[in-house]
């Protein structure tokens, strides 16, 4: 919410700087480890920041306080993204971010609920996340709770079967307190086959993933995912509930905010060497410590 004595456009500037920050640790979190999906967990930041700090209403000091909104990231191979986002947010050290996928670490390649507090379904194979979340939904309805559900989606995710199952039976169940944001980057682990060079989603693409989710019995919202005003008044549009679950389509980029990954499918799943790393973090606005660099 914005605070008191806060206008619009300065909550949207507060978001937007924290993006950026989020994009930041994302991108060194992958550099320093070694591994982790950059495109995906760079095209979702913005949505992850409006979410987190914005709409969902969370105690990151009582992560399981019984009636915050719940969370599944269905598109759990972008986990650095969200380990990001909940470090900023204050569920655990931003340092602990650069044990991400080791041995032991709490941090693992896909989100694990059994090791992390704050996380609300272990995810990782694509397709489950939203199925998890309509029986979130359907079981804080049945509690008699007020909670959200909000589950995060890749578009080539939702060439699984299993997305329009969860998707028929939200609707069936008239779940309007369950949202579904699809990261629409166009892209996936090996483009699209047919256009070359980038390998990007065919054009006509966007209006069939409106259509199908319209079809499923969803109200369907489509905005641009990288604007923070956008972002929020979609997420205020879909807490009026008329008895259908909400999809949000958010048109994004991948790699967003690092030039040379933009639009590359390659970044998929990449790591930035030295020389990468530095230009994308002055491109994000930061400096590289020299020394840090030389200990790597």
């Amino acid at each position: 919410m914005v605070a008191p004595g806060e206008s619009v456009g300065d909550d949207v500037a507060r978001l937007e700087e924290l993006a950026r920050r989020i994009r930041v640790e994302i991108v060194r979190t992958v550099h320093k480890t070694g591994v982790g999906h950059l495109g995906g967990s760079l095209s979702e930041t913005d949505i992850l920041t409006a979410l987190y700090f914005r709409e969902l209403r969370v105690r990151p000091e009582e992560p399981d306080w019984i009636d915050r909104d719940r969370f599944v990231l269905s598109k759990g191979h972008a986990s650095v993204g969200l380990y990001a986002t909940l470090a900023m947010r204050g569920y655990f050290p931003v340092a602990e971010l650069l044990t991400f996928d080791s041995l032991g670490s709490r941090l693992q390649g896909h989100p694990d609920m059994t090791r992390l507090p704050g996380l609300d379904m272990s995810t990782g194979s694509l397709g489950l996340g939203i199925s998890a979340a309509v029986g979130i939904a359907l079981g804080s309805r049945t509690l008699g709770r007020t909670n959200r559900t909000y589950a995060l989606l890749g578009d080539g995710e939702c060439q699984e079967g299993s997305v329009w199952e969860a998707a028929f039976v939200a609707a069936r169940y008239g779940l309007d307190q369950l949202v579904a944001i699809v990261d629409h980057n166009r892209l996936q682990q090996y483009g699209w086959q047919g256009d070359a060079p980038e390998h990007r989603l065919p054009p006509e693409a966007p209006g069939e993933l409106r259509a199908k989710w319209a079809a499923f019995g969803w109200r369907v919202i489509e905005i641009d995912g990288h604007s923070m005003a956008a972002i929020l008044d979609a997420l205020t549009q879909a807490r009026t509930g008329d008895g259908r679950p909400i999809a949000i389509i958010a048109t994004t980029v991948k790699g967003k905010g690092v030039s040379f990954a933009e639009g590359r499918y390659e970044w998929h799943v990449k790591v930035p060497n030295a020389g990468e790393y530095a230009l994308a973090m002055t491109g994000l606005g930061e400096t590289v410590d020299a020394t840090e660099e030389a200990a790597r």
